[in-house]
């Protein structure tokens, strides 16, 4: 009962051991939470403006684990560590985010095409008939096993609990 329930990061713990029974979350995302990015001699952080981020950040903040994301900031490769993680927030570590590696044609055919003019519009009744193309569909699978490789690799428990983001995956 909501009313009842004084949420704070404690709380949010509790209920992924004791109500969800998980020691680990990981999220898997297109997006990622944070951003590296070149401008000029340096490298700026920025937080991405995101429905996903402003909600599911604070679980993140709370309960550690691993945000999965594809790596898009232009210094997001200077940023990670030899296993591609990097720790946020910058200024408060709480969590990790693992990123994965896309192509430019592999982010072309699963995001843009397979994603966005396939399974966007047949999931949202869009005014736009879907388009379907086979190229399309071999990088959303290619793209969808790179992701699943990176959740097996990062999951440390039996049976973490893994959400994930949305049609992309």
């Amino acid at each position: 009962d909501e009313s009842q329930i004084t949420w704070s990061a404690e709380t949010l713990r509790g209920i992924l051991r004791d109500d969800l029974k998980g020691e680990e979350i990981l999220i898997v995302s297109n997006r990622e939470p944070y951003i590296h990015l070149r401008r000029n001699d340096r490298v700026e952080v920025r937080r991405p403006a995101s429905g996903l981020v402003t909600a599911m950040e604070p679980v993140m903040r709370a309960c550690s684990g691993t945000w999965i994301a594809h790596g898009s900031g232009d210094a997001d490769r200077e940023a990670v560590d030899a296993y591609d993680h990097v720790m946020v927030p910058p200024d408060k570590p709480a969590y990790r985010i693992r990123r994965v590696w896309l192509t430019q044609e592999e982010e072309i055919g699963y995001y843009y095409g397979f994603s966005n003019e396939g399974l966007w519009p047949l999931c949202h009744i869009a005014h736009t008939r879907p388009t379907f193309r086979s190229s399309y569909w071999s990088a959303y699978v290619e793209v969808n096993r790179k992701f699943a490789e990176a959740v097996v690799a990062e999951a440390k428990a039996d049976d973490p609990i893994i959400l994930v983001q949305d049609y992309h995956f």
